[in-house]
């Protein structure tokens, strides 16, 4: 009986050496929502593993409210650190909190600190033996009275551009695509990406609800297709395992 219990974890354990983890790091746009048969809201990263075999798991480390200061300052990268394993995937997107200029908590300059932030997650990443990719922010829903949508992230996804050509890093635009997935659906049905509610409309809500910034489950399904489709073109062979995980 020992001997067969024996065997049963030798093969759990080679089992689980197989798969690969993809730990998600970022704010409240990416991170995993409380009460999600009830709560409007999500976040991409939080509708990710379905995409995915079993062989990927998913770790959705993204937090609200967090920019790459104090998502660092928490330790919250730390202790992901440490679990990092060789062929492991990271996530990277940050930017809509590290712009909040009256939190010093929070915010960092784009050219200083946030730039040296997403390279410390780069090198951190790649001295543990695993792969960073670097995503830009996702715009919001700011569309003016001529229909245009107009951007409100300055320059830090252009440092994460920079970033991601200078180091070498795997990158996917969010914030291209994501402009042009509310474009085609437009001022008015783009609300259904993101949380638009009357007041009792959904239970959840018992005031009306008018967030241009997160995510309905639509929104976050629909930019989670986006990560997957760029992930498949993107010509990296270190994303390899990654790509053939995606079902």
């Amino acid at each position: 009986m020992k001997y067969f219990l024996s065997i049963l974890f030798l093969i759990s354990l080679s089992c689980r050496a197989q798969k690969t983890t993809l730990y998600c790091i970022g704010d409240s746009t990416m991170a995993t929502k409380k009460d999600p048969d009830k709560n409007p809201e999500h976040g991409w990263a939080q509708v990710l593993q379905p995409f995915f075999t079993e062989n990927i798991i998913v770790e959705n480390k993204a937090v609200n409210g967090r920019s790459t200061k104090s998502f660092i300052n928490e330790k919250r990268w730390d202790s992901i650190c440490t679990k990092l394993k060789k062929g492991d995937y990271v996530f990277i997107e940050f930017g809509h909190n590290d712009e909040k200029i009256t939190d010093s908590a929070r915010y960092t300059n784009p050219h200083t600190s946030y730039r040296y932030n997403l390279i410390r997650f780069v090198k951190e990443s790649r001295e543990k033996g695993a792969i960073p990719i670097l995503l830009t922010s996702i715009v919001r829903r700011n569309f003016n009275e001529q229909g245009v949508l107009v951007p409100t992230h300055g320059d830090y996804p252009l440092e994460t551009r920079l970033v991601a050509q200078e180091y070498k890093v795997p990158f996917i635009d969010l914030e291209y695509y994501t402009e042009l997935l509310e474009q085609s659906y437009g001022p008015d049905k783009s609300k259904l990406l993101h949380l638009h509610f009357k007041a009792g409309e959904v239970p959840y809500y018992k005031e009306d609800k008018n967030d241009d910034t997160h995510l309905s489950l639509k929104g976050a399904t629909e930019i989670a297709k986006i990560v997957i489709a760029q992930i498949k073109l993107l010509e990296d062979t270190s994303l390899d395992k990654l790509k053939k995980g995606i079902k």
